[in-house]
């Protein structure tokens, strides 16, 4: 007796439909892929209860003949490919033509098509309940194509018992035409929900140059999400070079050598962040995609820019050869795979940071390239060179000499740049057990204690050498340079002495801010520590209060110091491109998994360079003999799966010190200036400068901001002055 049967065409679609019909978002999904295919330039999405009762999908598209009508009905009849070949170089949104046999097999299913170059007002309507045809005739239809889907799962009371409750399939539905209406803003949108209307969206035109896609993209998510998105722009291509030898005989056409890589679209500031990657939408050349690669890649870019748990905020296009990228891995086609995963999460990572910095380190008049890395914003520092702080209140030395300033007693450094701290300031090598001493000129008041609770220094309104009149305050180029800042030709504005500056000062707090204008905006966004500040006071001991012709900037002392030792520190012991390694005395083995093990194979040298030695000892076993000087390992096993993880997630164009980031956080963060700690102006003078040198100056090493904007319509609204 043969127990192996054909199964009918019937129970086929079915269990094809389980695959790929998962919810009513599904159907709409399907469906819409289809309506953009047929090049339409409107789709009209209808639900009632949540897509239970039904769904109706409308295009003004090419539309259908009577016999394509009935022939796409059949499973894997499709318009999109012809060959097995086309499968390597997928253009379109759907390709396998299995998702109308699926919808109609489990549920009551209408397709009303008309094409668009026919002259005829006749189209043809086809009706089909639970995958049996039951009529099909000719009906009056606009060009395009109408499908009503009813009682979905209404053959099925298993599937249809899964099913959420109607805001929650709704939510689905809606989350969907969000990522559509995104991806293709030059087709207009409408979605209506129990007979109401949700949105129209209108159509907008958009060009082939990105400036004019970036503009339709921006206005089509302030259309989507309302009000203006604090965003920036990213535009950013490259080009990766294929990985396979090329072909010596002739024969088909393997595809191209090398593939050009463009990512555009718009990313949230550091501050910008959420709990959940509810609002990353990264689309691979215009299909909303999930790939963990491209996820890990966008948070290495935002790496130290973001607290621990926060995601960013991202709409990102990823525009790649198809043949380069494979979108047939996933029932649903949600996710995709790259032939260069590495390089892609590579290009990413950078496209994203070259981003961030841009927003640093644009109009800053320093003549810094736009693609400045961190590793070359800051001048290095020894981590010797950190000042320590010492709690003993009867101290000679006042917390405020945690500034880096230049040393008296420190050697000369071998070259003008050895031992340059951030912004150009010399720094010289100071010891564990001392401390700097300012000059006269920064010492903060004598009689003023930190010990003292609630008391604080007085700052005056600027840096001017005395106190200006109410009223009459001196023009800018009255005012003397610091006293503990000398010349410098990295800190452009900075005169020789009795000589004039060679070039247009750069930005830098002031005795008088330029007269403000609440209520003309500015006309080109500029980095807020690309504007002059001027210094009103101290909050608390710890937020200093500046003010900017845009409104009222705090910054957070601590975090700012933070970030300048951090930089520092970082970019002294990464100056030789690779971590410090020193020897076990035992070596310890440890014993991987297969999997593990061949990609412990494949990052030996990656390891290296973070200065962990491992060689092969088998098998699957490896010897651990070397680790970074800062790190402790009791756990060998654990240590070496921890950094196969961090590998992993963070791709292999991290910096050498990655393994000891959070050490070397730590005690910056010990050693950074803290709450209550009093500063004079000069010194607070000085922490400004030497974060705007930084590379990633708005956060701190732990992603918190130090700096908080609040401009003068904020300052008007909340007092009540505007709407």
């Amino acid at each position: 007796m043969n127990r192996i049967r054909l199964l009918s065409e019937q129970v086929a679609n079915q269990i094809a439909a389980g695959e790929v019909i998962e919810r009513p978002a599904s159907v709409v999904k399907e469906l819409v892929e289809n309506a953009l295919d047929a090049q339409a330039g409107r789709v009209t999405v209808e639900i009632q209860a949540g897509g239970r009762s039904l769904m109706r999908v409308a295009d003004d598209g090419t539309g259908m003949s009577r016999d394509d009508a009935l022939l796409c009905l059949e499973r894997h009849a499709t318009s999109k490919i012809r060959r097995a070949e086309d499968l390597a170089a997928i253009a379109t949104m759907g390709f396998r033509g299995e998702a109308l046999p699926s919808i109609a097999s489990v549920s009551r299913f209408t397709l009303t098509t008309r094409e668009r170059e026919s002259e005829s007002p006749e189209g043809t309507q086809v009706v089909i309940s639970g995958g049996k045809m039951l009529e099909v005739k000719a009906a009056g239809s606009a060009p395009g194509t109408t499908v009503d889907v009813r009682q979905l799962f209404f053959n099925l009371p298993a599937r249809r018992k899964f099913l959420r409750t109607e805001p929650t399939e709704s939510a689905h539905i809606q989350h969907y035409l969000t990522l559509a209406g995104l991806a293709f803003p030059e087709v207009a949108f409408t979605f209506q929900k129990d007979g109401r209307l949700i949105w129209q969206l209108a159509a907008i035109k958009s060009g082939s140059d990105i400036p004019a896609r970036l503009a339709a993209l921006r206005e089509r998510l302030r259309a989507l999400y309302g009000g203006e998105q604090a965003l920036l722009p990213v535009d950013f291509s490259a080009v990766i070079p294929s990985s396979e030898p090329a072909a010596e005989e002739p024969g088909p056409d393997p595809g191209p050598q090398t593939s050009d890589l463009r990512l555009w679209g718009f990313i949230g500031p550091p501050g910008v962040s959420r709990l959940t990657r509810e609002d990353q939408h990264i689309f691979v050349n215009r299909r909303p995609v999930q790939n963990r690669g491209l996820n890990f890649a966008l948070f290495e870019g935002y790496h130290t820019a973001l607290m621990k748990g926060r995601y960013p905020v991202c709409c990102l296009f990823l525009e790649i050869h198809p043949a380069a990228v494979d979108v047939n891995i996933h029932p649903a086609k949600r996710e995709v795979r790259f032939h260069q995963e590495g390089e892609v999460r590579r290009l990413v990572a950078q496209a994203v940071r070259e981003t961030l910095l841009r927003l640093v380190h644009r109009d800053s008049g320093s003549g810094q390239s736009a693609a400045l890395s961190p590793q070359s914003a800051v001048k290095p520092i020894e981590r010797s060179e950190i000042p320590t702080r010492r709690d003993s209140p009867q101290s000679a030395v006042h917390p405020s000499s945690f500034i880096l300033h230049p040393s008296q007693t420190g050697p000369e450094p071998e070259s003008p740049n050895e031992q340059a701290g951030v912004g150009g300031r010399d720094v010289g090598k100071l010891g564990q057990g001392s401390l700097p001493s300012f000059p006269a000129g920064l010492q903060p008041p004598l009689d003023v204690s930190p010990a003292q609770p609630g008391t604080q220094p007085v700052l005056r309104m600027g840096f001017g050498p005395q106190h200006p009149a109410p009223g009459s305050l001196p023009p800018p180029e009255q005012e003397p340079p610091p006293p503990h800042l000398p010349p410098s030709p990295d800190r452009p504005g900075t005169p020789p002495s009795g000589g004039s500056p060679q070039e247009p000062p750069r930005p830098h707090l002031t005795s008088s801010a330029p007269p403000p204008s609440p209520r003309v905006p500015p006309a080109a966004a500029v980095p807020l520590l690309n504007v002059p500040l001027r210094l009103l006071g101290v909050v608390g001991r710890l937020y200093v209060v500046l003010e900017s012709d845009r409104g009222l900037v705090l910054m957070d002392q601590h975090a700012a110091h933070e970030r300048i030792l951090y930089e520092q520190m970082l970019t002294r012991l990464e100056r030789n491109g690779q971590a410090p390694s020193q020897r076990l005395l035992l070596p310890e083995t440890v014993e991987l998994s297969a999997r593990d093990a061949s990609f412990v194979r494949e990052q030996l040298r990656a390891l290296g360079r973070l200065g962990v030695g491992l060689s092969e000892f088998g098998e699957r076993t490896f010897l651990l003999d070397a680790l970074p000087p800062f790190v402790k390992a009791a756990d060998p096993r654990r240590f070496v799966l921890a950094i196969l993880d961090e590998l992993k997630a963070s791709g292999l164009e991290v910096n050498s010190l990655r393994l000891g980031e959070h050490i070397v956080a730590k005690t910056v963060c010990r050693h950074a200036v803290k709450a209550r700690d009093p500063l004079a102006g000069p010194e607070l003078e000085a922490l400004v400068e030497d974060l705007r040198h930084c590379a990633m100056p708005y956060t701190c090493p732990h992603g918190r901001p130090t700096l908080i904007e609040m401009n003068f319509r904020e300052l008007e609204k909340k007092f009540g002055r505007t709407a």
